[in-house]
């Protein structure tokens, strides 16, 4: 008996499937072409969980690369390293111990809570609960469903008024990225807290709607909770391959699969068979077409790197008002740092990191978007995707000061 309860205590403490004990991140300098060569010669031989670029083919000359690497595969990559003559540093030697830290707020609330991450069946409470308390500010719809059969709900917050502008806000495309959803939670919760006092968001929400999607990638965000935490894509299968899911940021009709994404249905850069091939991408893609009258911003939230971005990701050309998106990401980026001092590098896609078709800011921006961007929060690769709890409500706070500055932006410039 006692030994069950043994049993059941860890299996609380590490829900996670996959364990992650001895698994190591490396952050690599890549000088030239011939070490990018050996990168992707590396990543062909061995099970490299690419962090930072999202891929092998991205990677660059003159630049660095995360990746994680499995136990059994820690000494084997730290020879090709060292025989290669790479410099690296070891970001986390041991993930399963960050994995564990995460959660370092030590009390575990048992319902939903800002400050700690939530599953999705606490975050799909929140959501329900949040628009019934709030009706004179928000109002809940669902727009389509996942792979799995889940719904997907979205939040319009607002002042109750007809044929408002609106901005479109996402958050967990990709599901180990668990900051993200929780900026949406945060900023719902802001935007009802302070409603009648902060002047800019009162304004804002008078004046204005925003659409929430507080989880795109649900399936895959379950996923991240139940059996691995370091899950990227969709949950979805098909016919003739027995890899799982797409890359919902590489599935939109924008440059589609032409450079930095896979064609092969096991590549964490996934394109899928067709652009807007998953549930999720054409639920949310079928909504802006819908409301394309009123949408004047997209914003979508993303980790780790701490960027600005705006289009074109998917070719090295930049929009027409490159110079307006350059200079609002610029004083965006300087509200975020006010806070806290946390830098943000900011720029158009293509240039700032790296070339990447099909993400959904290209696509909101091919749309007629003109003010569409992508946030990559917290941080630069201590914790990557595993940042502590102790940092969702500061990663939170000044985050919301450039959001807060790109909406009002937005208001007093219509078009």
């Amino acid at each position: 008996m006692l030994l069950l309860l043994a049993l059941v205590c860890v299996a609380l403490a590490h829900p996670f499937e996959e364990d992650f004990e001895g698994n190591r991140v490396f952050r690599v300098t890549v000088p030239d072409e011939d070490h990018v060569n050996l990168i992707q010669e590396l990543a062909n031989t061995k099970e490299i969980d690419f962090w930072k670029p999202d891929s092998a083919t991205q990677v660059k000359p003159l630049t660095s690369v995360d990746f994680h690497v499995k136990a059994e595969d820690v000494d084997t990559v730290e020879n090709f390293l060292e025989k290669n003559e790479f410099h690296y540093q070891v970001l986390i030697s041991n993930v399963r111990n960050v994995m564990d830290a995460q959660f370092d707020s030590h009390t575990r609330a048992t319902g939903h809570s800002y400050t700690k991450y939530n599953n999705w069946e606490k975050i799909e409470a929140w959501i329900k609960q949040i628009a019934s308390e709030n009706p004179q500010l928000i109002s809940r719809s669902t727009i389509g469903t996942t792979f799995e059969g889940r719904n997907i709900h979205l939040l319009k917050v607002g002042k109750a008024k007809s044929n408002k502008p609106a901005i479109f806000i996402d958050c967990g495309f990709h599901a180990r990225e668990w900051i993200s959803p929780a900026f949406c939670q945060w900023f719902v919760r802001e935007a009802v807290r302070t409603y009648g006092q902060d002047t800019q968001i009162t304004k804002l929400l008078d004046e204005l709607d925003v659409y929430v999607l507080p989880v795109v990638n649900i399936d895959g965000y379950v996923y991240t909770w139940t059996k691995s935490r370091m899950w990227r894509k969709t949950r979805s299968t098909r016919a003739g391959s027995s890899c799982v899911g797409v890359d919902p940021n590489r599935n939109f009709n924008a440059g589609w699969c032409e450079v930095g994404a896979s064609r092969s249905p096991c590549s964490d850069t996934y394109c899928g068979p067709a652009a807007e091939s998953e549930k999720e991408t054409k639920a949310l893609a079928d909504f802006i077409r819908k409301n394309l009258s009123s949408i004047k911003a997209y914003l979508t939230i993303h980790s780790y790197s701490q960027l600005l971005l705006y289009p074109y990701s998917y070719a090295n050309k930049l929009p027409a008002n490159h110079q307006e998106l350059n200079a609002v990401v610029k004083a965006a980026a300087k509200q975020l740092a006010s806070l806290y001092g946390t830098k943000y590098t900011y720029g158009p896609g293509a240039t700032t990191i790296y070339l990447a078709a099909g993400g959904s800011d290209d696509w909101a921006y091919d749309q007629g978007i003109k003010y569409s961007f992508t946030f990559e929060l917290r941080d630069t690769g201590t914790y990557g995707f595993l940042l502590p709890e102790s940092q969702i409500g500061q990663t939170c706070e000044e985050t919301m000061l450039a959001v807060k500055y790109i909406a009002n932006y937005v208001r007093e410039h219509l078009y």
